[in-house]
C-alpha cells in the first residue's frame, strides 16, 4: 500500500438483519484501502447477525477484527411482515460462508462475541487520541451504554471521557434533514434507526445525540433513498473478476429474490438504497470528491434533536432556537450534490472493486 495513504480507523455499529445495505457497508469498511477496521459491534440481538458479520469479514480477509453483539441473544430470523417483498439473508450468509475464516465461524456460536461496551472500551483505549471514527448504521443502544460506562481494566476513564479523548468523529445514519421526521399535523414520526419497533430504541438515540462529546455528522434517509446500489454486484458475470460466491453479492440476491422485487418498478435500478454504504464512504473519504455536502457546521449552524418517546428527529437552527432543544452539539448533516445515479455508479464500482480484491489478494 502507498505509504502516503491516510488511513481512517473505523468502528462500525450495525443492525444488520432486515436490510441489505449493512452488508454493503461492511464490504466497503473491509476493503477500502484507506479504511482500517478496528471492530464491529452489532446492535441487533439475533445471533445470525453476528455470525453474518463474521462470515463477511472473514471472506474479505478481516477475520481478525473482533465482533461484539447486544445481549440477550435470540435465534430470530427476518421476515418481511410489512411489505412481503424482501428476503432473509443473515442466516444464509452465516451458514453458507461459515468457513470464511471469521472470528465467529459457524462452529463457534455468537455467544463467543464480545460484550459491545467491553469491546468499545478496549478498542478505544488502545487507539491514539482522537483517531477513531465511529459509524452508526443502526440503533444507538451500544453507544448509549458506552457513554454511561464505568472505568474498567481497559481504561480508568468513564465512558463519556473515554469517547471525548479517543473518538474524533461520529457518523450516524438516521433521521431526515433539515425537515426532520413529522406527520402532516406536525406530530413526530419515527426514524427506524432512532426508534426501532414501537420506539424501543428512542431513549438511547436521544441520549447519544444530545450527549455525544464530539463532532457528529448525520446522513438522513433522503440522502440514500434514491441511490440504488447492488445491481452490478448481483449481475457480475463469469470473467468479471468478481467471485460468484461472494457473501455480499449473495446477500443482495437473497434479499431481493434475485432482483425480482425490482422488476415491477419499471426503470427502477435493481438493488437497494445505499444509506449505510454512503455513511461508511463519507466516514473514510469525507465529501467523496464533491459527491456530498456538509450543512450545519460552517456558516449557519444547527443541531439534531431526537424525540426520546417515538424516535423522530428535528433539526434546530441556532438562529431560530427558542430553547427546549437539548444540549448544544457540534452537528452537521449531509446532502447529495450529484444525481442519484451518478452516486450509485461510484458506490457500485467500489463494491465491485472490493469484491475483486479477494481474488487479487489470493493471486
Amino acid at each position: 500500500m502507498d505509504s502516503c495513504v491516510t488511513m481512517t480507523n473505523l468502528i462500525i455499529d450495525t443492525d444488520i438483519f432486515s436490510d441489505v445495505d449493512d452488508a454493503a457497508a461492511l464490504l466497503l469498511a473491509a476493503t477500502l484501502p484507506d479504511a482500517n477496521l478496528l471492530a464491529v459491534n452489532v446492535n441487533h440481538s439475533s445471533s445470525y447477525s453476528a455470525l453474518a458479520v463474521s462470515a463477511i469479514l472473514g471472506h474479505y480477509g478481516k477475520g481478525h477484527v473482533p465482533i461484539g453483539i447486544r445481549r440477550p441473544l435470540t435465534d430470530d430470523t427476518y421476515f418481511d411482515a410489512r411489505h412481503f417483498t424482501t428476503g432473509e439473508f443473515t442466516s444464509k450468509v452465516a451458514f453458507r460462508f461459515r468457513d470464511s475464516g471469521g472470528s465467529l465461524s459457524w462452529g463457534r456460536r455468537a455467544e463467543d462475541a464480545w460484550d459491545p461496551v467491553a469491546l468499545y472500551r478496549k478498542t478505544l483505549a488502545e487507539a491514539a487520541d482522537g483517531s477513531v471514527t465511529v459509524v452508526s448504521i443502526g440503533f444507538l443502544d451500544n453507544l448509549s451504554a458506552l457513554l454511561t460506562s464505568l472505568p474498567d481494566a481497559s481504561s480508568p476513564l468513564p465512558g463519556r471521557a473515554l469517547v471525548s479523548l479517543k473518538v474524533g468523529h461520529l457518523v450516524v445514519m438516521g433521521g431526515a434533514y433539515p425537515a426532520g421526521t413529522h406527520r402532516d399535523a406536525g406530530a413526530p414520526r419515527p426514524s427506524w434507526n432512532f426508534s426501532g419497533p414501537n420506539g424501543a430504541h428512542a431513549p438511547a438515540a436521544a441520549h447519544v445525540v444530545s450527549a455525544w462529546p464530539g463532532p457528529v455528522t448525520f446522513l438522513g434517509r433522503e440522502v440514500g433513498a434514491s441511490v440504488m446500489v447492488g445491481g452490478p454486484l448481483m449481475d457480475a458475470a463469469q470473467g468479471s473478476g468478481v467471485p460468484r460466491r461472494d457473501p455480499v453479492r449473495m446477500a443482495y440476491l437473497w434479499y431481493t429474490y434475485g432482483g425480482l422485487l425490482d422488476e415491477d418498478g419499471g426503470d427502477k435500478k435493481r438493488g437497494g438504497p445505499a444509506w449505510d454504504a454512503l455513511a461508511v464512504l463519507y466516514a473514510v473519504r469525507g465529501l467523496a470528491g464533491g459527491m456530498l455536502e456538509e450543512v450545519g457546521r460552517q456558516g449557519r449552524r444547527g443541531r439534531c434533536v431526537v424525540d426520546e418517546r417515538v424516535g423522530g428527529n428535528r433539526w434546530v437552527w441556532e438562529d431560530e432556537d427558542r430553547g427546549g432543544g437539548g444540549e448544544d452539539g457540534d452537528h452537521a448533516f449531509l446532502k447529495l450534490r450529484v444525481d442519484p445515479e451518478a452516486a450509485a455508479a461510484v458506490v457500485d464500482e467500489l463494491l465491485l472493486q472490493g469484491a475483486r480484491s479477494v481474488v487479487e489478494r489470493a493471486s
